[in-house]
């Protein structure tokens, strides 16, 4: 249910904070008195069209709130899930629209930020406004499908079929993709061969790439290398001559040994050093000949080498260039076209077997669209009688009404067009219910509607003037309607009827006053203490007399 309204310089709405209960509220008041505002309001809180029109002159921003109480079950919290839109069950939803003066909207649900058009979709869950001045409710002829499957309360079969189109619409995507991948196999086909292939013959393997890094590096230094070394046999001589002349030095001091001894003298200890001295080198000599040749040798590589090694590493890094992928996942890569390949070796299997699903899907979505047209065509015949029923007695027991069912487009709605004709005048066509009933009669159709449907809607609804034009037994016929429809959910009316305003729970008068050139308008609750006085005011006009008391007496208790 609407729990409160909160209005901030809405056209002649100063600040208004009302608070609204169960039933039947009617908002009644004299023509001009501001009732259009109140219902500009509601909408714009709830995403109905808003312009900067709405902004009190003199202000630089419209502002309006509409608190919601509603139970768990709701349609609103799982849309609101499905946005990432926090909310407590428990407490009241609020929605929430700022227009400024420039045009510019903003809107907010529970002063959460949220796009106009998300506080449209939950505003249509919430409020249907049925009347001349709103283009939601029987207006929007896209609503009258979901009016008729509330009426016809075949919810098992719309949710098969709408598991029906969900697996028809997979399929259908999974086919269509494979088709589109068939059509490029040939080219894809091509590719992949001459890939795999070349990969094949490079044969990329793990590390490879640093290996070779490595050695191309060795070998570019090894010729300057193998230079050096050369030098170095050649200074150490490789003919024995550097030991020979060493050997012969050697004997030298050998023999000065003999001749002055090996005692303490300094010169003996010096010529045994020296002998030693020669002994070492002569035999480090031979080990760093045989070490130089043993380096030499290492550098000593095998013509044509360094050329293999680079037009290796320059093989790998071309290919990785050109399949866009680091040397080291060659490998990977051709293992990713293979595993391509081989799917584009199946798709034709594929395409096969997913049509076969194709084919399964659509039958079982046809079947179930066709289970939803005959429950639709069944609960129409019912609901038109429902309906007819309920005309004579809202002064329009001429009228026709017709729930018309149209093959359409498939959807996850069925095949179905529901559409609602009527003909308001014997003899007239029957059309489109928007473009052939005036306000007055669109407002009772829906009245008609919705009493045919009692209980099966959980959204607040507003009749604005649906006893235009009508007075005496029928709108006393429309109020106890409204009455009826109340006792299922929460109903508004705006009304210039005692007849309806009598029926209501609750009743609120907005009025318009003008001090100086500032004019206002207010809205304001009438306690039941004061309800008959105001009925008997709305059958007498200014003048109340005791025989029009006695009149909204007897009203209020019948």
């Amino acid at each position: 249910m609407l729990s409160g309204l909160s209005v901030r310089n809405v056209v002649l709405i100063e600040q208004l904070d009302l608070d609204f209960s169960k039933g039947l509220t009617a908002l009644t008041g004299e023509t001009g008195a501001g009732k259009s505002i109140l219902l500009d309001s509601l909408g714009m809180a709830t995403g109905a069209r808003s312009d900067r029109g709405l902004v009190r002159s003199g202000t630089d921003k419209a502002q309006c709130t509409a608190s919601f109480t509603l139970n768990t079950e709701h349609a609103v919290w799982s849309i609101l899930s499905d946005q990432d839109i926090d909310f407590n069950l428990n407490e009241d939803l609020t929605l929430r629209r700022t227009v400024n003066v420039d045009g510019r909207s903003r809107a907010f649900v529970n002063d959460q930020p949220v796009s106009v058009k998300l506080l449209s979709q939950l505003g249509g869950k919430l409020l249907e406004v049925h009347g001349q001045h709103d283009g939601r409710g029987l207006l929007d002829a896209t609503t009258h499908i979901t009016m008729l499957d509330q009426f016809g309360g075949y919810s098992t079969d719309l949710a098969e079929l709408r598991k029906a189109h969900t697996v028809r619409q997979e399929t259908k995507r999974e086919l269509d993709a494979l088709i589109a991948l068939q059509a490029k196999a040939g080219e894809d086909r091509e590719f992949l061969e001459h890939a795999i292939a070349e990969l094949d013959r490079l044969d990329p393997r793990e590390g490879e790439e640093a290996k070779l890094a490595e050695e191309r590096k060795f070998l570019q230094g090894a010729e300057g290398a193998l230079t050096e070394l050369t030098a170095a046999q050649d200074a150490l001589g490789e003919d024995g001559a550097f030991e020979d002349r060493l050997s012969t030095a050697l004997a030298g001091i050998e023999r000065l040994r003999t001749k002055f001894g090996e005692g303490e003298l300094s010169a003996a200890k010096s010529l045994q050093i020296a002998a030693e001295a020669l002994e070492r080198a002569m035999l480090e000599t031979q080990e760093a000949r045989e070490a130089v040749t043993m380096a030499a040798q290492s550098f000593d590589v095998e013509p044509g080498r360094l050329e293999e090694s680079e037009k290796r590493l320059f093989a790998l890094r071309a290919a990785a260039r050109k399949y866009g992928v680091p040397v080291e996942t060659l490998a990977a890569k051709r293992a990713e076209f293979a595993a391509e390949m081989e799917a584009v070796d199946n798709v034709v299997l594929n395409i096969e077997k997913t049509r076969q699903r194709a084919i399964i899907a659509k039958t079982a979505y046809d079947k179930a669209a066709s289970a939803l047209t005959k429950a639709r065509q069944k609960a129409a015949k019912t609901l038109d009688a429902a309906v007819a029923v309920e005309l004579p007695p809202l002064k329009m027991e001429r009228a026709q009404f017709r729930t018309d069912i149209q093959p359409t487009s498939e959807s996850a709605n069925g095949v179905d067009q529901v559409r609602f004709l009527v003909s308001t005048n014997p003899g007239t066509a029957i059309g489109p219910l928007d473009k052939i009933a005036s306000g007055g009669e669109m407002a009772r159709f829906a009245l008609a509607i919705k009493v045919a449907l009692a209980g099966k809607n959980d959204a607040v609804m507003v009749f604005d003037e649906v006893d235009q034009g009508v007075g005496g037994a029928v709108a006393a016929a429309v109020g106890k309607r409204l009455a009826r429809l109340s006792e299922h959910a929460q109903v508004f009316t705006v009304t210039h009827s005692p007849q309806v305003a009598a029926c209501a729970n609750s009743q609120f008068r907005i009025e318009k006053t003008s001090i100086g050139e500032t004019t206002t308008t207010s809205v304001t609750p009438i306690l039941d203490s004061e309800r008959e006085e105001e009925i008997a005011r709305m059958l007498a006009g200014e003048t109340i007399t005791q025989e029009a008391r006695a009149a909204a007496r007897q009203l209020m208790a019948s």
